[in-house]
């Protein structure tokens, strides 16, 4: 299947302001990209691309002063089947692991491993680790958090979520990690786009989304703890520690978002002629 994606996101800064901007493709799916998501902006500043610590693809501009638009439409082709599913993937002993899943067992910004290490023995010690152990985690945050975009917050981290049980895609991506990490299990944070693809469509406007990775049987798995379903057509921006390594905007200055816009659907096999 073809999926077409992109986003429009506007704000307004009372002077200029340097920006970093994290909303382009990952470069895992560049084989997959049919039409490129340049970002574009209006109006037009320059641009300085670069690859951040974890590979992803960034961009510096300084907005002006006065309201400036985000903007970019792409096409990406995609196999149209779930995440895969491995539900005898072993979890590897910590001293077999390969350095560079290590970082991703550290507690970071959103993840707070020393506040959740006892809980997480208490909950999943005895689950059988693994798939299920990760499953078992996922299964726990899916229901033990109430999504709302009236919940969201910057600041929240885990402990918070866990405390307050409410929360939005990224929060249950934090607990989840943290959890993960508490046992042993190397996870890292995901951003990208995530459609209603194969599903009934949800109300409300569309979204970036946040889910996880998890390090098993040699390979990394997709995990989601928000939906706690295999999707399709999930689109990868980013990935990092948590939410603070990904962020699609980062601003270095008073600003204010005017609007949101993301757009990510399938494109009907009668219109790819």
């Amino acid at each position: 299947m073809k999926i077409r994606i992109g986003y429009e996101i506007v704000y307004e800064c009372p002077q200029p302001t340097p920006m970093i901007l994290t909303l382009n493709i990952h470069y895992s799916r560049m084989n997959d990209v049919l039409v490129p998501d340049h970002l574009l902006t209006d109006p037009a500043v320059p641009l300085v691309a670069y690859r951040d610590g974890f590979g992803n693809w960034c961009s510096r501009i300084v907005a002006p002063r006065g309201d400036i638009r985000l903007y970019a439409d792409g096409l990406v082709r995609d196999s149209g089947l779930v995440d895969d599913q491995a539900p005898g993937a072993p979890q590897i002993a910590l001293q077999d692991l390969p350095e560079e899943t290590l970082v991703f067992l550290l507690g970071s910004r959103y993840c707070e491993t020393d506040r959740l290490s006892a809980e997480a023995w208490h909950l999943f010690g005895q689950t059988p680790p693994g798939w299920a152990r990760v499953q078992a985690i996922c299964d726990f945050v899916h229901q033990h958090i109430r999504f709302g975009y009236e919940f969201a917050r910057p600041t929240k981290t885990a402990w918070d979520v866990y405390n307050e049980r409410a929360g939005v895609c990224r929060d249950y991506a934090h607990l989840a990690i943290t959890f993960c990490r508490c046992m042993n299990i190397p996870a890292r944070y995901c951003t990208g786009y995530l459609g209603d693809i194969g599903i009934t469509p949800v109300p409300g406007p569309m979204d970036f989304s946040g889910w996880f990775d998890v390090y098993l049987g040699g390979r990394w798995y997709t995990f989601d703890a928000r939906n706690n379903v295999p999707r399709i057509g999930r689109i990868l921006m980013a990935r990092g520690r948590d939410a603070a390594d990904v962020a699609m905007v980062t601003t270095f200055g008073p600003s204010v978002l005017r609007s949101f816009l993301v757009r990510t659907e399938e494109v009907p096999a009668d219109c790819l002629a």
